[in-house]
């Protein structure tokens, strides 16, 4: 085979390409099959999407990224399958996609790990959902010759329009990425316990609910501080709250550190698209974790390999329980690790992955 990576993002640059297939990048090429990758935007300019303002900006890097996309137009006939991940191009029609599966005849693979035929931005205005045209969604699910999704809520959407869809969750590298037995002891101070979190700017938001339980944990335990990792400074002012900035080289020695790992969620349609990958990490790295019982979240955690929480009081009596008990974290985080390896481990879904290019 030869396939054709169609990504939004740099190589190596964003969670859900690395975990979702880059990782499997290695395994594809050891069977004799050629990968080529073609982001939207190049490593030095994406990031400028995030920022706010810039906008002639952004307008003329879409403008370059949908003209390599009409160039590669002209290589797409080298290549025997076409792994697209989320959209070709980040507004307007599917022109690409069309393209591909209608005039060019290829396979197209079309993956996503949220709902993103919908959107929780509330503040949307008619001009950005006109850009993003997010029905598009249906359409290239309707035009592929298979559709990865996350997880059931995201097959169920994909299933309306295509009858060849492949449950292909968000895996982790348990050997040689997220392995406690690479990393030294957890670095944390003497004695305390450390609740943490990671993300990206985008959902730093679910955080601020979940700061009036770490309030109250604050009152109850003396020995507790909040570690978030992510690629923004949320600017709480609590001392006993600390931020690090994610890093791709230090990113699992920062998870590392974590003794209990959370996930809150709001209860929405949005949420539900969400497959529970920071949950995943916790537990690979043998770290006990609460959750919000929200979507995916509900399917992964069971009670042996973590916790859920519905409301301010479970999530109180979830976390004091677990950081008065080091015997139960301990006992959760290897049940946890066990399961990550047994159902959501790169080794574990191979057979489920290579099925998509049947």
């Amino acid at each position: 085979m030869k396939i054709l990576f169609i990504t939004p993002y740099p190589f190596n640059s964003a969670p859900s390409q690395r975990f979702r297939f880059e990782q499997y990048f290695t395994l594809i090429s050891s069977f004799g099959h050629e990968v080529c990758v073609a982001p939207f935007q190049r490593q030095q300019h994406w990031q400028v999407f995030y920022r706010n303002g810039q906008s002639i900006k952004k307008a003329l890097l879409i403008f370059t990224g949908s003209m390599r996309r009409v160039g590669l137009l002209f290589s797409a006939h080298h290549f025997t399958h076409v792994f697209i991940h989320r959209e070709a191009v980040p507004i307007g029609p599917p022109w690409f996609e069309w393209l591909l599966a209608k005039v060019w005849r290829k396979k197209l693979i079309y993956d996503f790990d949220d709902a993103i035929w919908m959107t929780d931005k509330k503040s949307e205005n008619w001009l950005e959902k006109l850009l993003k045209w997010r029905v598009k969604v249906s359409t290239i699910c309707q035009i592929s010759h298979c559709v990865s999704c996350g997880n059931a809520y995201l097959a169920a959407y994909a299933q309306q329009f295509n009858a060849r869809v492949v449950i292909n969750p968000t895996t982790i590298d348990t050997e040689f990425v997220h392995n406690p037995v690479l990393w030294p002891s957890r670095i944390t101070q003497t004695n305390v316990i450390t609740i943490g979190w990671t993300g990206t700017r985008t959902t730093l938001k679910y955080l601020q609910p979940f700061l009036p339980v770490f309030y109250q944990l604050q009152r109850r335990f003396q020995n507790i501080r909040f570690l978030i990792i992510a690629d923004q400074n949320p600017g709480f002012e609590n001392p006993a709250i600390e931020f690090k900035e994610w890093g791709l080289e230090t990113e699992i020695r920062d998870l590392a550190q974590i003794d209990i790992g959370i996930m809150p969620l709001p209860d929405d349609e949005w949420s539900k698209g969400k497959c529970g990958f920071k949950l995943l990490q916790y537990m690979a790295l043998g770290i006990p974790c609460v959750a919000s019982a929200v979507g995916e979240n509900r399917v992964i955690v069971n009670g042996k390999n973590g916790r859920l929480a519905t409301d301010e009081n479970s999530w109180m009596a979830q976390l004091s329980e677990l950081i008065s008990d080091p015997g139960l974290r301990k006992e959760m985080g290897v049940i946890g690790r066990r399961f990550v390896i047994d159902h959501y481990s790169v080794k574990s879904n191979s057979e489920n992955f290579f099925s998509l290019f049947d």
